[in-house]
């Protein structure tokens, strides 16, 4: 491709849609929509991811050591913690900080119960909390300490894991799912718009097709001209998102101060350039794909 043939290509596609200014301001507002809805979707979905991962990284093992545990034993036990891949932190706790934990968490209604309770007679073990990079890790840690020699026993809530290990990988799973149907969806409905637009040239396009004109030559200005709708729409619908997204954030915030959101610059640094591109992608390929069947005369 030269680059006069370069700039004609240019030129007639902005000359289209000057002159179909209708279906072109339609199609634009149609990629509007559609990406502002695919936008709203994703920032969804990666808040949900966010939510999970900030569940999963508060999932700890906590190992009870023996009150007669010996200083060997217990450094072969945090020696195997420190081997065991995905174990992200190790905090060793003793009895006096865990009884002071434990009467920060007793009600007032059952202080009594501490009653006869001091650092002399003091019955809660040692221990070491283990905090996880994902809750896979804790049947791990369970099976390499549960026999070693030292420990009394391991806190683990299995049930409350397990439960966490399958929501996130249905949550996984229904994302890509919901991504490629809202991906598929965005493309036929940009694709079909742009389809009208050509379709009402179709004349336009059999003269040039007669007179000797290749498929690519009659090709390039009406991908440039999808580009062109594509890349504008996704700029209003960007624009839109950060918007909607602020408030959102604002709002959320002012109602939940412990929420764990995406922060707005991740619209305006990140998604906007993946829409964007996803925009002027589908915008281009809908129109070739959308003329292909007036190219085969």
């Amino acid at each position: 491709m030269t680059i006069n043939s370069f700039k004609y290509y240019i030129s007639e596609a902005f000359k289209s849609l000057k002159r179909n200014a209708t279906i072109s301001l339609a199609s634009t507002v149609t990629v509007t929509a559609t990406m502002l809805i695919l936008g709203v979707f994703i920032i969804l979905m990666q808040n949900v991811n966010l939510g999970m991962s900030d569940v999963e990284s508060k999932i700890q093992v906590q190992v009870f050591l023996k009150d007669d545990i010996n200083s060997t034993d217990q450094e072969n036990i945090e020696q195997k913690l420190n081997e065991i891949s995905g174990v992200k932190n190790i905090e060793f706790e003793d009895k006096s900080k865990a009884l002071e934990k434990f009467s920060e968490q007793v009600s007032k209604d059952d202080e009594s119960l501490l009653d006869n309770y001091d650092a002399s007679n003091n019955p809660l073990p040692n221990s070491y909390i283990v905090t996880l990079e994902t809750p896979e890790t804790s049947q791990q840690v369970v099976s390499s300490l549960d026999d070693m020699e030292g420990v009394e026993s391991i806190g683990n809530d299995k049930d409350f894991t397990d439960k966490i290990i399958s929501i996130s990988k249905s949550v996984k799973w229904i994302g890509i799912a919901l991504s490629i149907v809202m991906v598929s969806v965005s493309v036929f409905l940009i694709s079909n718009t742009i389809k009208l637009a050509i379709y009402s040239r179709r004349k336009e396009i059999g003269i040039m097709k007669f007179v000797g004109a290749t498929d690519w030559f009659i090709r390039w200005p009406f991908i440039i001209e999808g580009a062109v709708i594509g890349l504008i729409g996704t700029i209003g619908a960007n624009t839109l998102l950060y918007y909607l997204y602020k408030t959102a954030f604002i709002n959320i915030n002012e109602s939940l101060l412990l929420a764990n959101l995406l922060p707005t610059s991740y619209v305006t640094q990140t998604l906007q350039w993946q829409l964007l591109l996803v925009g002027i992608l589908i915008g281009g390929l809908g129109s070739s794909w959308s003329l292909y069947k007036f190219l085969k005369v």
